[in-house]
């Protein structure tokens, strides 16, 4: 049952499964699309966690999702799902939301709300104007696959971050002093330096102060005044990290509303997805650039093809686009004068979208860290692109006025700072 204070809103209390019974720094491990280039660190975690109960065995890593057993990790998957389950491996919060605080490895605490979104209020499509936005280009080629993991699932576990531009810091702050008078639900260190995550269930009173902050910044007057708008629909939450986690919800959404009856669409578990909102005036959220690394390719080859699809492209920095390129150990550079992208990231990717479709036998990775991307473009067959940042403060407005941005434009710190699968919520009736 939807609490009554947060009718209007796509944000919710939700029933939140929380593990319980087991050693939660081995039960959680971050984000399924995180490391793909590195499968050393996932051996790690395989060795670290062992036989104990994990979140690694309910999530399949970007990296196995097209290999030639998926189908067998698929129902792999769901068995242990379904195991967790009948063994009492969760203890189930009702109706509420989770105040989180993750210290990070540099010290900084990025907090958080944990609550579950309503998909009929979430569109990813760039001309959406619905409440809740995908902030980045979404590809459809990736969520079938995902829809084959969570068609048969029993519980979803996210790692879905939410944004919302709360520049008064309303909706989530508030909370940091109450939270002595909260039930604590997890304390522990995450592995592989992840930091350290704390969280509480929030109270009746909290609930009520978040809905009433949220109703605020949900005002159109309010949300015009921000803008400088007259005739925008409200923006009010923006899908930072895992948006294809989110759209998958959403597909599989849009699949049980084909078999299921109109009037009872509003009591369907898949209309909702779990995910964690956090402030983008948090001061522990970086935004971060996500590099390329292109490999299988003559390097020489896709740097003067780049070249010659932009008219005056030249050699070296000046006035326009400038795209850093990494080809061994030598840093390079490739001005385009006159860009028709908005961003240096959108002048790359729109020619590395057709140059990849006309190469097949090239693939391309994105990369959390410049280190990362110096370290894989060393390989003889790989060229790597070195992405600057984005102002996180100009993220909501482009999105209102320009749609949303070339995909993998930034990331929300680097990949330790994602967020680790560690609640779940059922997702079948």
């Amino acid at each position: 049952m939807i609490n009554k204070q947060f009718e209007g809103l796509s944000f919710l209390p939700s029933d939140i499964l929380i593990p319980q019974n087991c050693d939660l720094s081995l039960w959680s491990v971050v984000a399924c699309d995180q490391y793909t280039s590195e499968p050393e660190y996932w051996t790690r975690v395989e060795e670290t966690v062992g036989t104990a109960p994990s979140t690694l065995r309910l999530m399949l890593p970007e990296s196995r999702l097209e290999g030639e057993n998926v189908a067998d990790d698929i129902a792999h998957i769901n068995t242990v799902m379904h195991q967790y389950l009948t063994d009492g491996q969760f203890q189930s919060l009702s109706n509420t939301m989770i105040y989180v605080e993750r210290t990070l490895r540099s010290g900084l605490v990025r907090r958080g709300l944990v609550g579950m979104v309503d998909l009929e209020e979430y569109d990813y499509t760039p001309s959406s104007n619905a409440q809740i936005r995908a902030t980045e280009g979404t590809v459809l080629t990736r969520i079938p696959p995902r829809v084959s993991v969570r068609r048969n699932a029993p519980i979803e576990l996210p790692h879905v971050m939410l944004l919302t531009d709360d520049p008064d810091k309303t909706v989530i702050e508030p909370l940091i002093n109450k939270k002595d008078s909260f039930t604590p639900v997890y304390d522990f260190a995450l592995m592989e330096q992840g930091g350290h995550i704390k969280g509480w269930k929030l109270d009746d009173n909290a609930l009520t102060a978040v809905a009433t902050a949220l109703h605020q910044l949900a005002n159109p007057d309010t949300f015009n005044s921000r803008y400088g708008t007259t005739d925008k629909s409200v923006f009010l939450f923006a899908a930072g990290d895992g948006n294809h986690s989110l759209a998958t919800a959403k597909a599989s959404y849009a699949e049980q509303k084909a078999i299921t009856p109109p009037d009872q669409w509003a009591t369907l578990p898949s209309r909702y997805a779990l995910a964690e909102l956090v402030n983008l005036h948090d001061d522990a959220l970086d935004f971060e650039p996500i590099h390329r690394v292109v490999f299988g390719v003559d390097p020489a080859t896709l740097l003067a093809d780049f070249t010659n699809a932009h008219t005056g492209a030249f050699v070296g920095t000046g006035d326009g686009h400038t795209i850093h390129h990494i080809v061994g150990n030598t840093d390079g550079y490739i001005t385009v004068p006159t860009p028709t992208a908005q961003l240096p990231v959108g002048t790359l990717q729109e020619f590395l979208d057709g140059w990849l479709t006309a190469h097949p036998e090239a693939s391309i990775d994105y990369i959390h860290g410049e280190d990362v991307t110096r370290e894989l473009s060393a390989r003889p067959d790989a060229v790597g692109f070195i992405l600057p940042s984005m102002e996180k403060a100009s993220l909501f407005p482009t999105v209102i006025f320009d749609g949303v941005l070339p995909r993998k434009t930034f990331s929300m710190g680097e990949a330790h700072d994602k967020r680790f699968y560690l609640e779940a919520r059922s997702i079948n009736r």
